[in-house]
C-alpha cells in the first residue's frame, strides 16, 4: 500500500484552512496546518511534507512569495512542490503565472481563490506525480 501523502496548508484565514483541510482529508491526504509563513516554514523544515498549499497575502501582502523563495533556495526543501492558492489577483489586479514569474514566484501551480475542490485536488495530484 502506498504511503499517505502529507500536505501542509499555510493560510492566515482559519475558514480557508478548515475548508481546504476537509477537502484534502476527504481525498485521503494527511493534512498539517499553519497560520503564518514563519509557522509554515518551521513545520516544513521538520520534514515529512510532500506538498505545500500556500497563500500569498498573510501578515504582509507578499508573505507567500517570500516563503516560496526561502523554500526553493534551501536544498532540503527545494523539491517540495508548491501550489499557491490566493486571491491576490482579485485584490490587486495583478496576474501571476509560474511560467512568466518564476523568479519572483517559484511555484509549480498558481490557483485563484475561491478554488473548486476538484480543481484543487487535481492540482495537488498533478504536482505529486
Amino acid at each position: 500500500m502506498a504511503k499517505q501523502k502529507t500536505v501542509i496548508v499555510i493560510d492566515d484565514d482559519p475558514d480557508v484552512v478548515m475548508a481546504t483541510q476537509v477537502v484534502l482529508e476527504g481525498a485521503g491526504y494527511a493534512v498539517v496546518t499553519a497560520y503564518s509563513g514563519r509557522e509554515g516554514l518551521d513545520r516544513i523544515r521538520q520534514g515529512g511534507i510532500d506538498c505545500i498549499l500556500l497563500d500569498v497575502m498573510m501578515t504582509r501582502d507578499t508573505e507567500g512569495f517570500g516563503v516560496a523563495q526561502d523554500l526553493k533556495a534551501d536544498a532540503k526543501t527545494a523539491a517540495i512542490p508548491i501550489v499557491m492558492l490566493t486571491s491576490v489577483s482579485q485584490k490587486t489586479g495583478f496576474e501571476f503565472s509560474p511560467e512568466t514569474d518564476a523568479a519572483y514566484m517559484p511555484v509549480e501551480v498558481f490557483l485563484e481563490k475561491p478554488v473548486e475542490p476538484k480543481k484543487l485536488l487535481a492540482a495537488v495530484a498533478g504536482v505529486l506525480k
